[in-house]
């Protein structure tokens, strides 16, 4: 199998397992493909319900695998990023995959969900919302949010 037609099977793969994950949680492919974000609430409520703190290593590959799903298929539908491939050569292939999308600034930039849910899990607890604001700001989609100017004759309040 070459590169691309090893991309085209991946990419397939995360549709089929994002809209499985999503009938799992009682979304339908309707809802799911008129907006990705309805998947949220439920994805967020089973993470914070599941004892990850009790997993092993065996216990997180499909949750895991979901959440790299989930995430880099938001970034798909919500903003245009495509599935493409990365040269890697500490990984099997040689290659891993990964998310590009056109940011607002017109560079194209790449992100990797998996690298980026490993990070989310071994920083718990997870947030499903963190992720995506993640993948987002990495790629360049939205603006990043600058600090309020503090006033000189006002204190700081942390509220």
């Amino acid at each position: 199998m070459n590169v691309e037609s090893d991309l085209h099977t991946w990419t397939a793969g995360e549709r089929r397992n994002v809209l499985g994950l999503a009938d799992v949680f009682g979304v339908s492919p309707e809802a799911y493909l008129a907006e990705s974000a309805h998947l949220v609430p439920t994805l967020q409520d089973y993470v914070s319900r599941a004892p990850v703190k009790e997993f092993e290593q065996s216990d997180w590959i499909t949750p895991h695998a979901d959440l790299m799903s989930y995430v880099a298929d938001y970034v798909i539908r919500k903003h245009g990023a495509w599935w493409t491939v990365a040269d890697d050569p500490t990984a099997p292939r040689g290659y891993r995959y990964v998310v590009k999308a056109v940011g607002r600034d017109g560079w194209t930039r790449q992100f990797d969900p998996l690298r980026a849910v490993a990070r989310e899990v071994e920083d718990l607890p997870i947030e499903i919302t963190r992720i995506l604001a993640d993948a987002e700001l990495t790629l360049g989609l939205v603006a990043r949010v600058r600090p309020a100017p503090q006033s000189p004759n006002r204190p700081t309040t942390t509220r």
